[in-house]
């Protein structure tokens, strides 16, 4: 890693994305905790993954407490519901001031409503589509 700072981060939603991003930062040396309400969601995450997964539900507080969310550097909602990665960022930056919060977003729509409440995104939809816009620029 080189210098940079070990983080504590916590993942939710261990689906393809998260669980490629939970193994990414784990295999860097971050210590990351997983959390998905599917056991079987923690399939997905390859053996570069060498941080703890936890069984449950982000919605619910006690669950995000657990995971020790409020020592986190960064959280990251990766979860394929929009509803439940905004509630878990506000929760995270709002109540346990999280440092960084990444929110996943499947409506490019929702974008400027989520920035206007000060959360950080990224929604594949839209940076799929620019690319392919991009692409078709250099014809």
């Amino acid at each position: 890693m080189g210098g940079e700072k070990k983080m504590y981060v916590v993942v939710i939603g261990c689906g393809r994305l998260g669980s490629h991003i939970a193994a990414k930062l784990s295999g860097k040396g971050h210590s990351v905790v997983a959390v998905d309400a599917e056991h079987s969601a923690f399939d997905s995450l390859s053996s570069e993954f060498s941080g703890f997964k936890h069984e449950a539900d982000a919605i619910e507080f006690a669950s995000l407490k657990r995971a020790k969310i409020d020592r986190a550097d960064l959280v990251i909602a990766t979860t394929d519901d929009d509803n439940i990665n905004l509630m878990v960022a506000q929760v995270a930056s709002k109540i346990f001031n999280v440092p960084r919060v990444v929110a996943r977003i499947e409506d490019p729509a929702k974008e400027e409503i989520y920035s206007s409440l000060g959360i950080e995104t990224i929604c594949p939809a839209s940076l799929a589509g620019n690319a392919f816009l991009k692409s078709l620029n250099a014809i």
